[in-house]
């Protein structure tokens, strides 16, 4: 609720307009919402505080309460998203909202009901073909976002040749977002051939020694490279949000500075 909203109620309060239950109603509604029957807490407030709608993690989550949460943002039209949702639960959200996009691979469901002016662009690297899913998890976050995305498949430490390949891309983005496992080396070569930021997100991918990921988070932890900063395991979610909203600041200092 923006300082004149706000004046505006005390205003019609003061003026016998509307009585103090009803301010009290609305205030609790500009900030969360209680969504009846299913136990769910919206945080409706979040895109003023921090830009962008709250997300869902799907995880243990039924069809109803995350239907729910998509029904409260498209009424005040906020942009809505899922993250690792199952199978099931993505074809139930997607009945129930014809225009929201699955990513099987990612585990994600997208359902934009308003769109901006594209800001800032992230590329999005994986070591392997089996790092896909943290990948695409990021890049339908950045998606959602606002930002241009590009994912670059394959182009692991074991082919140094492809990622020279690829040097051009790569430099010409405002943040690139680096899945790896196994050893986890990649996102300390990548930062050696580029000026922006890198994120590194390990991934469970591994033989015994990788510890379930890890091995990888360790190596990325204690990276050379200055410009290298790390998320959780298989945290392509988290990986794909920070880079964004480096690559939208990144952007809009440009457009300030110009």
């Amino acid at each position: 609720m923006s300082p004149e909203q706000l004046q505006e109620l005390f205003a019609q309060w003061q003026g016998g307009t509307v009585d103090w239950q009803q301010v009290e109603q609305r205030l609790r509604s500009a900030y969360s919402l209680t969504i009846a029957g299913s136990g769910v807490l919206v945080d409706m407030d979040r895109v003023r505080r921090c830009g962008f709608p709250e997300v869902v993690f799907g995880e243990g989550k039924s069809a109803d309460a995350i239907i729910s949460v998509f029904r409260a943002q498209v009424a005040a039209g906020q942009n809505s998203f899922a993250t690792r949702m199952s199978k099931e639960l993505s074809e139930q959200v997607c009945q129930a909202f014809p225009a929201a996009r699955a990513n099987p691979i990612a585990r994600t469901v997208t359902l934009t009901t308003s769109t901006a002016q594209k800001r800032g662009r992230v590329v999005v690297v994986t070591a392997g073909t089996s790092d896909r899913p943290v990948a695409e998890e990021a890049l339908e976050t950045v998606l959602w976002m606002g930002c241009d995305a590009e994912l670059l498949m394959d182009i692991g430490v074991a082919g140094p040749q492809r990622l020279l390949a690829n040097r051009d891309r790569l430099q010409n983005s405002d943040v690139v977002v680096v899945v790896a496992g196994m050893e986890g080396a990649l996102p300390s070569v990548v930062a050696g051939w580029v000026s922006v930021p890198v994120i590194a997100v390990p991934t469970s991918v591994g033989y015994g020694a990788n510890l379930g990921g890890f091995s990888a988070l360790l190596s990325m932890l204690n990276s050379c490279a200055a410009n290298v900063a790390v998320v959780n395991i298989d945290a392509g979610f988290k990986g794909g949000y920070l880079a964004a909203m480096i690559a939208r600041q990144s952007q809009t200092e440009k457009k300030n500075h110009d």
